[in-house]
């Protein structure tokens, strides 16, 4: 069966200025222009604009959708499955908040009681999962399991303000490393001082602090692009200026 861009606008709920835009970027084109100049969308067409907005469901960006949809060897049974785990994945952090949710309403009400330890469950364990998706392999194979078991543990016990703190200190760290790189200089006291808090930070999560660990999370910092993405976000430069940072820091330049 054919549609036209309004039909399948319809069909899927998408506006037409959405689907004439993927025809622009080249990521969802129709199957031909009829006589009248219409864009016309077969089979082909509605199977791959579905995969689209699942991986637009899980906030992945378009560039990054089209290279995947786009790519030779694209597998749509297997991507259909890997939305599947990984919805199933966002369902459990989403049931994990509502129930949260529900026992403060409870609480304020006066149903219930619930302590400040508890206000906070949901979000710590999203932060784990959430860290095991992106991070976990690299660090496991760097730290080993029973060390990245006891951080994962360390950020569940938090208290409210331990958690608060840390966040505190996240936020501290990211405004002192901006200033003191504009200065150019790693060795510099301000750097050091962004470098000091970013142990404390560590300290939050690490159930024990070595200077080498940190030395090599630095070095991390530049090797993996995810991690060199956080920090270059805003100043691109800024995980290397890091890194150096923490080695003079640390003592392992």
């Amino acid at each position: 069966m054919e549609y036209t861009i309004q039909k399948l606008s319809q069909l899927a709920g998408v506006s037409t200025r959405t689907l004439r835009y993927y025809d622009e970027i080249g990521i969802l084109k129709p199957a031909r222009i009829n006589s009248s100049g219409y864009r016309i969308y077969g089979q082909k067409e509605i199977d791959l604009l579905q995969q689209l907005l699942y991986y637009r469901a899980l906030e992945v960006d378009l560039d990054t959708i089209k290279n995947i949809i786009t790519a030779p060897g694209f597998n749509g049974i297997l991507a259909l499955n890997e939305h599947h785990d990984k919805l199933l994945e966002k369902r459990k952090q989403l049931d994990r908040l509502i129930a949260n949710v529900e026992k403060t309403i409870a609480s304020a009400e006066g149903r219930s009681t619930m302590s400040n330890q508890e206000k906070f469950e949901g979000f710590k364990k999203e932060i784990v999962e959430d860290n095991e998706k992106k991070y976990g392999e690299e660090v496991r194979s760097k730290y080993g399991n029973d060390a990245v078991n006891k951080s994962n543990q360390k950020v569940l016990d938090m208290t409210p303000e331990e958690f608060k703190k840390a966040d505190n200190l996240s936020k501290e760290i990211k405004e002192t490393l901006a200033k003191a790189f504009q200065r150019g200089d790693p060795s510099s006291e301000l750097a050091q001082r962004a470098v000091d808090l970013h142990r404390q930070w560590l300290c939050q999560f690490w159930d024990g602090y070595s200077k080498e660990a940190h030395a090599g999370l630095g070095n991390m910092y530049v090797a993996d692009e995810r991690f060199k993405a956080y920090y270059d976000d805003d100043q691109p430069g800024t995980a290397e200026f890091l890194k150096d940072a923490i080695l003079i820091y640390t003592g392992e330049k």
